[in-house]
């Protein structure tokens, strides 16, 4: 591999080459530093590889370079509000005069107390105690939590976190997960907040952006700079992926040998987790558009549905990022490429 490959496929580290979502990063900073916040929560959701977690992580960098944010990560799969209250306190140790509340953690989060023989307390005192203090200090939380899951746990935590809010704790969130696990958090009766909590959903990159960027780093003809971002329809690991390969291969391997390797690298990484994620009705409709562009009559004929019924599978298609709208009443695959790989699937 050449040095220096600008481009990455490691699954939510900013890559060299970047394209900015500075609407949607703009939207939830201004948010979050308002003196009156909207709202102290968001969500970002989106289809594998659609930058989700890029896209976090690009927010929580920009916080933390700002003196008065504490960053705290969360693992979805931990116990979140014991994680919270570790993680909280590991994360005041750039503040001085907030580690002065002498808070001592043994490993793992158990046995949580105050030095000087004080009484044990349970994580959520903890918290308050050490929000409050950052409160105090014009410090401000911002949790953030990778591929969000909907389960007692987090059912626990986003309870809790609501009380928080409740309590005027500086505290904000951003979660970020698949659209069938926002939605079944969105739409957990008992968590109502969060169904009022704004959304972003990963949109393309702009394929004028993605052309400029080929154009700069390959050195190319503007032709065919946007040949090659038209065929990532502007989903953030095809970009990069085709980036890679051609800045890797292009003096040793033909285009449709390139073609096929990002093919293989779609399948790979993306791919075979999307199609198991799909209904058998799902991947129906998908195998019937292959790589054409089809209004819904013309899908139905060929499933043998009858109209009325089409369109809560569209929708649902569409929210989960795999179909995306060319026209009215006209749709087509929205990943690319995604025709020729799932061919090849049983």
């Amino acid at each position: 591999m050449k040095k220096n490959n600008p481009f990455t496929l490691t699954f939510g580290k900013q890559p060299g080459e970047y394209i900015s979502r500075y609407e949607n990063t703009e939207t939830i900073i201004s948010t979050f530093e308002a003196d009156n916040p909207i709202s102290q929560a968001y969500l970002i959701e989106g289809v594998r590889g659609s930058g989700k977690t890029v896209l976090m992580t690009t927010i929580a960098n920009l916080l933390a370079d700002k003196p008065e944010w504490v960053i705290v990560d969360l693992n979805s799969t931990q116990d979140l509000v014991a994680d919270f209250a570790y993680r909280l306190n590991h994360a005041c140790n750039k503040f001085p005069e907030i580690k002065n509340a002498n808070i001592n953690f043994s490993i793992g989060g158990i046995g949580i107390g105050l030095s000087g023989g004080a009484p044990m307390q349970d994580n959520v005192s903890i918290i308050e105690e050490i929000l409050l203090s950052l409160s105090k200090k014009g410090r401000k939380v911002l949790i953030t939590i990778d591929e969000a899951m909907p389960s007692d746990n987090m059912r626990y935590f986003a309870s809790q976190f609501q009380i928080f809010i409740r309590k005027d704790y500086p505290l904000y969130l951003l979660m970020n997960g698949l659209y069938e696990n926002i939605y079944a958090i969105q739409n957990d009766p008992a968590l109502t907040f969060l169904l009022r909590t704004p959304k972003i959903n990963m949109e393309p990159l702009s394929i004028p952006q993605i052309t400029k960027q080929y154009r700069r780093i390959f050195d190319i003809d503007m032709e065919f700079a946007k040949e090659m971002a038209v065929i990532t329809k502007g989903y953030a690991f095809a970009f990069q992926a085709l980036g890679m390969l051609y800045y890797e291969y292009s003096d040793s391997l033909s285009w449709e040998a390139i073609l096929s390797k990002l093919d293989d690298l779609l399948d790979d990484f993306v791919y075979k987790k999307i199609w198991e994620g799909l209904s058998e009705k799902d991947r129906e409709i998908v195998r019937v558009l292959g790589t054409e562009k089809m209004n819904s009559s013309d899908i139905c004929k060929k499933l043998g549905i009858n109209n009325t019924s089409f369109p809560r599978y569209r929708d649902r298609l569409l929210k989960k990022g795999i179909l995306s709208i060319v026209s009215r009443g006209i749709v087509e695959l929205a990943l690319p490429r995604f025709a020729e790989v799932i061919e090849l699937y049983p």
